[in-house]
């Protein structure tokens, strides 16, 4: 693999262009309207696995968007892993906040990205980390350099909770055999601070609609007569946390983890920077559970967001309106050994429970997924860990991510295999925000990375 870094740098205005053109296609699996162009982006990932050495590929249909699936089995002896991605992308709404159209790419430099960044949307999450891996089998096949069986599951779900995916490995078990799953949908502390991400929280997404009367009424005739499903939702969300920012459903925190002292004087090693934390997002203050360091807070803890809130009048100008009905989307990151499930259960309980009678309250759970932990002490880790100091010069940090990726426990149930995540995006990037980004630096830097785990990893299993 000692060539990996001039092959990368050979190629790397092809690799670019190449993602460039995956990111021009709308691939948004929330929003029905863009059913043709999601088969339109399974059909690329089908073509550019092919042309990157896979001997099967297939589009696999599944009841809700398909999977696109590749193997390159070289010896059926050797150890096999398995590459997971999502081609899927969030909506980019609110779209007047892009300085670009989301998809249509553009690359920009910028302070911390000086060889520039693509900015589009998926550019990070997921397209751009996903095809990393295309680019690495490539190098490897082309190279003659591929130490081991390879296989990609590709879905189109991921952003809308993976609700297939399930089903798809439940009929897939003996196709998608492997002895580990590589994950890079994730990211590290800084470019010059490699890490590992070793733990996700899980996921609960809840909406809520909140019904008054029967229609919209005339709010000098009947406001402070009739209860406002705007004003009475907004009072509900307010109750579910304290004036500590805990999380005040019953039954919530029964089952959190509480780290020793000794782990959170571990984690607080990791590089961090409040002022310029701060200062990344122009905020004056960070502001969050009372007890708890900001790097705790989005990693280890449990939290309560809403995610979306709307009622009543919001065009321009002004209307005097009494709102019949208020929506609020909500979700709560969860932490090991909280069942998402049940949290789900306990809020609707809860959120019902507090309405008033003035209105009507309905709850629906959307999806969710199960947080995960992986150990350190494994051959898979132990082999991504040299890959990283291979490429970067350094050992890279173990470190808990706040995000979710909800069918990550379930392929370890499942497929009975450890699962590492290799991600090389920055906190920066803004996935789900506008102006979503991905360094080049980093993009190249992951291709160059990624077989070096190959050839750890296979040599750890001889």
């Amino acid at each position: 693999m000692d060539n990996v870094r001039s092959y990368v740098e050979e190629h790397k205005d092809r690799f670019v262009s190449e993602l460039i053109d995956l990111l021009k296609i709308p691939s948004i699996s929330a929003d029905s309207k863009y059913k043709n162009e999601m088969i339109t982006t399974a059909e690329a990932v089908k073509t550019s696995l092919e042309k990157a050495g896979c001997d099967l590929v297939e589009i696999c249909e599944t009841p809700g968007h398909p999977v696109v699936y590749g193997e390159k089995i070289i010896d059926k002896n050797l150890p096999t892993v398995l590459v997971y991605g999502h081609y899927d992308v969030q909506p980019p709404d609110p779209l007047d906040l892009w300085n670009s159209p989301p998809f249509e790419p553009v690359i920009k430099e910028t302070e911390l990205h000086p060889d520039g960044a693509i900015f589009a949307r998926g550019a990070c999450d997921d397209k751009g980390q996903m095809y990393m891996h295309v680019k690495a089998l490539e190098y490897m096949t082309k190279t003659n350099q591929l130490p081991c069986n390879v296989k990609f599951m590709i879905e189109g779900e991921e952003e809308v909770g993976s609700e297939h995916l399930g089903w798809f490995i439940e009929n897939n078990l003996e196709k998608l055999k492997n002895d580990v799953i590589l994950i890079s949908d994730t990211g590290m502390i800084a470019k010059d601070v490699p890490s590992i991400t070793t733990g996700l929280r899980g996921l609960s997404y809840m909406e809520v609609e909140v019904t008054g009367p029967n229609r919209d009424l005339h709010s000098g005739l009947y406001g402070g007569a009739v209860g406002n499903p705007i004003n009475i939702l907004t009072k509900m969300i307010a109750s579910l946390t304290d004036e500590n920012n805990h999380i005040t459903i019953p039954g919530f925190y029964d089952k959190v983890e509480e780290l020793s002292a000794e782990e959170r004087a571990k984690m607080a090693e990791a590089p961090y920077d409040e002022e310029k934390y701060k200062n990344k997002l122009d905020i004056n203050d960070v502001y969050g559970e009372a007890g708890y360091s900001t790097l705790e807070r989005g990693s280890i803890r449990p939290t309560l967001d809403v995610n979306g809130i709307w009622g009543g009048y919001i065009g321009e100008g002004a209307k005097t309106v009494l709102p019949s009905k208020a929506f609020a989307k909500i979700s709560m990151r969860l932490v090991p050994d909280q069942d998402w499930k049940e949290i789900s259960e306990l809020f609707t309980k809860h959120f019902e429970s507090i309405a008033p009678n003035a209105v009507n309250v309905k709850v629906n759970t959307h999806h969710g997924g199960y947080a995960y932990v992986t150990p350190i002490d494994n051959d898979a880790y132990k082999a991504a860990s040299k890959a990283y100091e291979k490429s970067f010069g350094k050992i890279p940090i173990p470190q808990r991510s706040g995000g979710s990726i909800p069918i990550v426990s379930l392929f370890e149930k499942a497929l009975k295999s450890k699962i590492i995540l290799m991600g090389f995006g920055l906190d920066t990037d803004a996935i789900h925000s506008p102006n979503e980004h991905f360094g080049i630096w980093n993009y190249l830097k992951g291709i160059e990375t990624i077989p070096h785990f190959y050839k750890n990893f296979a040599d750890s299993q001889k």
